[in-house]
């Protein structure tokens, strides 16, 4: 009988953590000023009016409101056309 551990297990057991990315509101939810609307790598979805998008890409409400989203034709240099996803703030009625 063999007087060692099976082989090849100290090469197993390494894997990052998940990035928690993903829409955080979504459409019909309310919003306070400053709040994380949409958590992404790359610009999936675009900000809209009274939202801003921050350096790594997320997306933040920049005024209370109602999120809403928005499916618009975006025409890039080259001419191309794709659908982008754009999300915006309704603000509250004063």
């Amino acid at each position: 009988m063999s007087h060692t551990k099976a082989g090849g297990s100290t090469r197993n057991g390494r894997d990052s953590s998940g990035r928690r990315l993903g829409v955080k509101l979504f459409g019909g939810q309310t919003a306070q000023t400053g709040d994380i609307l949409i958590r992404q790598r790359g610009s999936k979805f675009e900000a809209g009016p009274l939202t801003f998008m921050g350096k790594d890409y997320t997306i933040h409400a920049a005024e209370a409101g109602t999120v809403s989203f928005r499916e618009v034709r975006k025409t890039g240099f080259a001419g191309t056309k794709a659908r982008k996803t754009v999300v915006y703030i309704e603000p509250f009625a004063a």
